[in-house]
């Protein structure tokens, strides 16, 4: 697949343009006049969604997700759309992105820009104090976002005490209600396997000179929980209109049972960090969620969330709704990205097939283009993060390199018989000790405990014991790290 699209692609992006007409707003739901905005990264060239909060006569609350209508611009079988299909994602690189539409479509076009009128598809949802969506409306729309937040702002805004800002209150609100939303998933069964990230600080050249930690804020929850919201609303009500007890095909985001030996493996991991956990084999979400709340909290966070994500199976799409999983959810879908992902623009498009008689005669053709569809966006997302973790371990490699000889605290990630893993923290940077750099002691592999014990001083190197290292060497070609030990915080056997 090459990086640019062609330029004969190009064109045809480029011929395709907008104007508002009464004819477009015939069938969509007028917009413009709601307090809608955007939050994003503070570098995102494309926003694909906005949101709006008010309050309903009953007290109940009205969560607005829109999000760009692509499927007006693309039809099925055209060019651009063939070429999207067989992008299938985004791919978002360090120090670039590989887009899934032209730039004219993806950061123009279709971007909810502020000020500028937007077709969009919104999904409205009336949501009572427990969390429970009482009605909902799903239709084409057109908005005009009023302001694009970074997160940043976002939540300076929501922290800062008596902001004078137009769109404190609705933030805040937002924040609130969010947190509501969140704190009622969490207690149904969601697991939270949000994991440390890193960003980069790049010269005019490319090459990293900083990498930061990203923080966590609550307006990314913010969106997080308003996004999960209309996905599964949108996969719920595939479920309310089925044609005469027949399910429409339809695309499901997917998320399988934990396979039992990864199971038995993660219970082995955290017995061997000191946790006298027992996970049963037919694990549910909610017990799942239990025992990572009883051993997180402690200096092996990261190592414990990176490998649950592991022993997870990956989350893929698939015609056949059997549940997410990891969230917990009976029903979900992927609706609230169509510019980077391409199911989500199929989701649109069955919508709006859906929205009027369907013949059931379509349904068997519907079916077996589904499942091409969803095949071959599983498989490009699985390219997709593998390239963008690859992304993340080269610029990691090439920042390390500028530190040779610098000493770095770190946890022992992984013990192998052959040298012991350590990664770097906050910078979540990979290396390797090799045995023979343990030079002052012979060291026997113990795989029951994930420990090197040393022969005659009985030293442990333990999974999850904090070490300072010192980096020895580095290839950047092979993208691997040597570390030698400065110092080292060591368990004597019990």
């Amino acid at each position: 697949m090459s990086l640019g699209f062609s330029e004969k692609l190009e064109r045809s992006a480029r011929r395709i343009q907008f104007k508002i007409t009464p004819e477009i707003l015939k069938d969509r739901l007028d917009l413009r006049n709601e307090l809608i905005f955007t939050i994003d990264p503070v570098d995102a060239k494309d926003f694909d969604d906005a949101v709006s909060l008010t309050r309903t006569p009953s007290d109940n609350f009205l969560l607005g997700v829109h999000i760009a209508d692509v499927s007006h611009f693309v039809p099925p079988g055209s060019d651009i759309d063939r070429e999207a299909l067989s992008r299938g994602t985004s791919i978002y690189l360090v120090d670039r992105v590989i887009p899934m539409l032209p730039e004219h479509l993806s950061n123009e076009l279709c971007s909810l820009q502020p000020g500028v009128p937007k077709l969009t598809y919104s999904c409205l949802m009336e949501i009572d104090q427990q969390g429970n969506v009482i009605s909902y409306q799903i239709k084409p729309s057109v908005i005009q976002s009023k302001k694009r937040f970074s997160y940043e702002e976002a939540q300076g805004i929501i922290d800062q005490a008596g902001a004078k800002d137009e769109f404190a209150r609705t933030l805040k609100e937002m924040r609130d209600f969010s947190q509501k939303l969140r704190k009622i998933r969490l207690q149904q069964g969601s697991i939270d396997f949000e994991t440390p990230e890193v960003r980069f600080v790049m010269d005019e050249s490319g090459k990293p000179i900083e990498i930061i930690p990203i923080e966590r804020l609550q307006s990314h929850e913010l969106i997080e929980e308003f996004m999960l919201m209309a996905n599964k609303t949108v996969a719920k009500h595939i479920d309310n209109i089925a044609v005469k007890e027949k399910k429409l095909p339809f695309i499901y985001r997917i998320h399988e049972r934990p396979d039992v030996e990864k199971v038995s493996k993660f219970e082995n991991f955290l017995q061997a960090l000191g946790h006298p956990v027992k996970i049963p084999q037919e694990v549910t979400p909610k017990q799942f969620q239990e025992i990572m709340n009883r051993v997180l909290g402690t200096k092996d966070d990261v190592l414990i969330k990176e490998v649950a994500l592991r022993t997870m199976m990956k989350a893929n799409y698939s015609t056949q709704n059997i549940g997410h999983f990891g969230l917990a959810f009976r029903d979900y879908t992927h609706f609230t990205s169509p510019i980077r992902r391409y199911p989500d623009l199929a989701v649109h498009r069955l919508l709006k097939e859906y929205s009027h008689d369907h013949q059931q005669e379509r349904s068997k053709a519907f079916k077996i283009n589904l499942k091409k569809i969803c095949e071959q966006s599983s498989d490009r997302e699985r390219v997709a993060l593998e390239a963008e973790r690859e992304s993340i371990k080269i610029k990691q490699v090439e920042w390390i390199s500028d530190h040779l000889g610098e000493t770095f605290n770190g946890l022992i990630s992984g013990v192998t018989a052959y040298g012991i893993f350590i990664e770097i923290i906050p910078y979540l940077i990979e290396g390797f000790i090799r045995i023979e750099d343990l030079s002052d002691d012979y060291y026997l592999f113990d795989e029951k405990t994930y420990s090197l014990i040393g022969k005659e001083n009985g030293r442990v190197f333990r999974l999850g014991n904090e070490v300072t290292i010192q980096v020895k060497n580095v290839n950047t070609e092979l993208n691997q790290i040597d570390f030698i030990l400065a110092s080292e915080t060591t368990d004597e056997i019990a």
